[in-house]
């Protein structure tokens, strides 16, 4: 099973909840830090690095010589990041998708695809919790294929937690893209409430079965409560405001450390996520059926 943790902002919690649900779990389990941009969960894992692997995507190479400047490349360039002034042909590789359309259509076979390095990947283990973790290099503008790299390290039998970026963008879609089903995790501010509503309508397009968490709740009945309530979401975590997990996460130091009462629910939640994909599954049927009839 395949779970992503996920908010529509930063700073709710994603990564607290991921290893604590990492170190609670009761079975294989390999925790994905798909945060990119700025990976941390390493600090509360501590994980033993024991292999480290550099990612690559493919950019656009012209040979002047076989070049024409027929600009057949640069209009079927969807993202301009080839542009053909004349007979010169200009490569902006930082804008590039590595979908390979240029040196496919290029009639002059003038365009090869070479590597570039654009991230770094370390996979570890703390005890019984796997780790991988991906890391942008800087300067480089865009997170997705470094995210699919470190997503092809999910376990093919057990439980595989995937620590999301935040936000609602590209990386986002990238990174809960196959999960079977994400956890959002918000707080009971006006801030967390409205982003939370984005990742909502976002997870609803992609068709994703999802859970919410409140973290730094503040009484079981929220603004954050209300509104799953009015939108039927289930909500299966609420983390009380207590100083001692800050203090504890400042220390690096688990959610379950401070509050160890709180590791019999986490360990019981990947299954009843698992129930929620299954209902989930059986309403779109029903859903398909209805709209064939």
């Amino acid at each position: 099973m395949k779970i992503a943790i996920a908010s529509g902002k930063g700073g709710t919690g994603k990564t607290t909840i991921s290893c604590a649900l990492a170190f609670a779990a009761t079975g294989p389990v390999r925790l994905l830090d798909c945060d990119v941009e700025e990976p941390n969960s390493h600090f509360f894992i501590q994980p033993k690095i024991e292999q480290t692997e550099t990612v690559f995507s493919l950019v656009p190479q012209v040979d002047p010589e076989k070049c024409t400047g027929c600009g057949e490349c640069s209009r079927v360039c969807q993202f301009s990041a080839i542009a053909s002034l004349g007979k010169k042909t200009l490569v902006f590789p930082e804008l590039c998708h590595s979908c390979g359309a240029c040196a496919r259509i290029c009639p002059t076979g003038a365009i090869e695809e070479t590597q570039k390095e654009i991230g770094l990947l370390e996979i570890g283990r703390h005890g019984e919790v796997e780790f991988v973790s991906g890391l942008m290099n800087v300067g480089h503008a865009m997170s997705p294929p470094v995210i699919r790299a470190v997503k092809k390290h999910a376990l093919e039998e057990g439980l595989t937690l995937i620590d999301c970026p935040p936000g609602t963008s590209c990386p986002f879609v990238t990174a809960v893209k196959g999960c079977d089903i994400a956890l959002l995790v918000t707080e009971p501010t006006p801030f967390g409430l409205h982003d939370l509503k984005l990742a909502v309508e976002t997870l609803r397009e992609l068709g994703l079965p999802f859970a919410v968490a409140v973290n730094r709740a503040n009484g079981e009945n929220n603004r954050i409560s209300e509104y799953c309530s009015e939108e039927n979401i289930p909500l299966v975590l609420q983390i009380p405001e207590d100083r001692r997990v800050a203090e504890a996460y400042s220390r690096g130091q688990t959610l379950t450390t401070v509050l160890p009462e709180l590791r019999e629910t986490l360990a019981a939640l990947p299954e009843k996520l698992r129930a929620l994909t299954n209902h989930s599954t059986e309403t779109r049927k029903e859903r398909e059926k209805l709209a064939a009839l």
